[in-house]
């Protein structure tokens, strides 16, 4: 079996559990992907799948390298390839396809993305520094304070929080469980949020 699959991230909505509570739910169009190589340790030095998801457009003027690369499996040449670990044991090969049924409902996942980005921001917004008083004439709210001595070590330590880019960071979400699991529509539906916007890509593991 394969350890996980990419998936494309629809949306947000919510249902109901066992005991008619609402819960938060994300809906993720997970596969179907296809096995483009089986990599091994002793070609490659470690052992891994790398998956394509599959799309209903393929990818726009592939380069010659890129169309060899995907001929031995059979799959037309996708935008998005990812790697995966296989499981101790498992016969997949290339050309073989991975389906969303390799979870079920109750297993736990880890979510892997790219978190939205949000431009420049302040320590009290990218960092929760609290700011100084409201008060009239303080002139001290949304700065950071001082960064740093200036006797010693008169320079600016490496790692001090600061204001800056935040957000389009690789993040994984863990222990989400799944809800449903959709074979005939390609949807897994995974209870809790997932990284990224809506139509960004995701990879989803078991563990």
């Amino acid at each position: 079996m394969v350890d996980g699959l990419i998936g494309k991230k629809i949306g947000m909505t919510q249902g109901f559990d066992d005991e008619g509570n609402v819960v938060p739910l994300t809906v993720i169009k997970a596969g179907p992907c296809t096995v483009v190589q089986r990599k091994t340790k002793a070609r490659d030095g470690y052992e891994a799948l790398q998956l394509a998801f599959i799309e209903d457009r393929p990818a726009k003027k592939p380069s010659r390298a890129l169309q060899g690369h995907y001929k031995k499996s059979g799959a037309p040449v996708m935008r998005v390839l990812r790697e995966v670990k296989p499981e101790a044991g498992t016969e997949v090969q290339e050309g073989d396809q991975v389906f969303v049924d390799i979870f079920k409902v109750g297993d736990k996942v880890a979510v892997t993305g790219v978190s939205k980005g949000k431009g420049f921001a302040g320590v009290v917004k990218r960092h929760h520094f609290a700011g100084g008083d409201a008060a009239h004439g303080s002139m001290f709210h949304r700065a950071p304070g001082s960064i740093g001595a200036s006797s010693y070590p008169s320079r600016v330590v490496r790692g001090l929080r600061m204001g800056g880019h935040m957000g389009h960071d690789r993040v994984t979400v863990r222990n989400l469980k799944v809800f449903e699991a959709d074979k005939t529509n390609n949807l897994l539906v995974l209870r809790g949020a997932v990284p990224g916007p809506n139509g960004g890509y995701v990879l989803i593991s078991k563990g």
